[in-house]
């Protein structure tokens, strides 16, 4: 039998989904999304691709713009996959302060795409000034709390709650919401 480079023969059934991305947490929530989400296994790869957007986007229109370009990006990379997942967080401010939020935007193998975004939550005024300084949020979680790498691992959101909501969990429920399209192919 011949199968494609792509799958071995024991996950022959598995479809394979690329994320625009090679951090493990964006990996690891893509994985557990779509298999919460369609009840089955599928195989999850990150490449890394260039969302086109600044370091730290700011406003939901970039940051949208950032997870889409990380998804077509992704599909130029590896266009035999059946999905690919950009996710891409942003800051954004009003008359409370700086707030922190993610768009996720998926396309399928049909050209079929969807987009959600996550909730958001309020930064630290310390957090913010090193932001607007022109520091990335991760960077500035690391330094105002004395982390390594935060945003391979519980990112703000994690921090801030203490661990109750982490990065994964946080980006799971969006991308989940996501799918709701192709989870629901008569309605949409």
């Amino acid at each position: 039998m011949n199968f494609p480079k792509r799958v071995n023969f024991q996950d022959a059934e598995k479809q394979l989904i690329i994320v625009g991305s090679k951090n493990p947490v964006k990996i690891s929530c893509t994985e557990s999304a779509f298999s919460e989400a369609f009840s089955k296994s599928f195989l999850v790869n990150g490449v890394n691709t260039s969302s086109g957007v600044s370091d730290q986007p700011l406003g939901s229109e970039e940051t949208l713009k950032g997870a889409k370009n990380r998804a077509i990006n992704a599909k130029k990379t590896f266009p035999e996959a059946d999905f690919w997942v950009g996710i891409e967080g942003g800051v954004d401010e009003d008359e409370h302060g700086m707030f922190a939020f993610a768009w996720i935007y998926i396309e399928s193998a049909q050209n079929k795409s969807s987009q959600s975004k996550t909730g958001t939550f309020y930064l630290p005024d310390e957090v913010t000034k090193l932001i607007k300084s022109g520091m990335e949020l991760g960077e500035a979680d690391d330094q105002v709390f004395s982390q390594l790498n935060s945003k391979q691992q519980g990112g703000s959101v994690g921090i801030l709650t203490h661990g109750v909501v982490d990065r994964k969990a946080y980006y799971s429920q969006a991308i989940i919401l996501a799918l709701i399209p192709f989870l629901n192919k008569n309605l949409y």
